[in-house]
């Protein structure tokens, strides 16, 4: 098998990263698979799976055998663990190209060029998968997760072009879309659409359970109740810390839908029935088209509208 590239190694091996390892081995994209983290017990879950080859607890050699280093880690770990790879390529001109999958983008750019006293490492390309799920652990992981998904990558003046390239393929033998945009236009996007939805079903959760009467509340809760709540089953730490490091761009998307939910709370209190009804219809109309969009990219490569 012609392999793009020989070894990749994966620090954290959880959902994201056991998906990634199992998806570039059955595009035989790689030949092996370095799992690290701090403990050994999902590292070692890994190897029995197959999703890796092996692991290490030891950064250095880590770095110093892989050609792809992916960060997988939470996003306030993943920049710390960014800034001591970065310690170990310093003055290393054809080290391993370096890359993540962390949801924030702004503290991680804001890390490395920290650590590269205000230049941007050449081999450092920052990338997000927006595909998860509530589930955890390597034994989640999944080879199709990232199929038909999207992949931003956020490059940046002083990248290598050949870094970005790489990992703009390795992205794309997953069955993923990759596309590009700026760190701040990313953060800015994810807050609205990932970041701020899982605070409302964390928030919707919170409070009801809290309630006098919650568990009448749950035993009769329905369908869409389940399915709007769903994203509260996801790690409280990882979005603990996804929160924290994207704060600016999520309390700015926190105030908006406040503005809004406050102007349909007062024509729920006017009983403006024409008001309700164009804010329903509108949403409805955005929420069906959106529909559509996914309906289309989920679609076969080839197949026509």
């Amino acid at each position: 098998m012609d392999y793009q590239t020989d070894t990749v190694g994966i620090l954290g091996l959880g959902l994201i990263g056991g998906s990634l390892a199992r998806a570039l081995r059955d595009s035989g994209f790689a030949r092996h698979f370095i799992g690290y983290g701090y403990r050994d017990t999902s590292l070692r879950r890994g190897v029995e799976l197959g999703v890796i080859d092996e692991y290490t607890l030891d950064l250095e050699a880590l770095v110093a055998r892989s050609d792809i280093l992916v960060v997988c880690a939470p996003t306030l770990v993943a920049a710390e663990l960014l800034v001591k790879i970065l310690e170990h390529t310093r003055g290393v001109t054809d080290g391993p190209v370096i890359t993540d999958a962390a949801s924030v983008k702004g503290n991680l750019l804001a890390a490395a060029l920290d650590a590269g006293a205000g230049e941007m490492p050449p081999r450092l390309v920052l990338g997000h998968p927006i595909a998860g799920s509530e589930r955890s652990g390597v034994d989640a992981s999944d080879a199709t997760l990232f199929r038909n998904h999207r992949v931003i990558l956020t490059p940046v003046d002083g990248n290598d072009p050949s870094a970005v390239a790489l990992v703009r393929d390795m992205w794309q033998s997953t069955g993923a879309e990759v596309v590009s945009m700026s760190v701040a236009e990313h953060d800015r996007v994810l807050a609205a659409t990932s970041h701020l939805p899982h605070m409302l079903a964390y928030g919707l959760v919170d409070a009801l359970a809290q309630s006098d009467a919650s568990e009448d509340i749950f035993r009769c809760a329905a369908g869409g109740f389940r399915d709007f709540t769903r994203i509260a089953s996801s790690d409280p730490i990882m979005w603990r810390d996804i929160a924290m490091a994207n704060s600016d761009a999520l309390l700015a998307a926190i105030d908006t839908f406040s503005a809004h939910l406050g102007t349909l709370r007062e024509a729920v209190a006017n009983k403006d029935a024409e008001a309700l009804e164009a804010t329903f219809s509108r949403a409805k109309a955005a929420r069906d088209e959106f529909a559509a969009l996914l309906s289309e990219r989920s679609k076969p490569s080839g197949e026509n509208a």
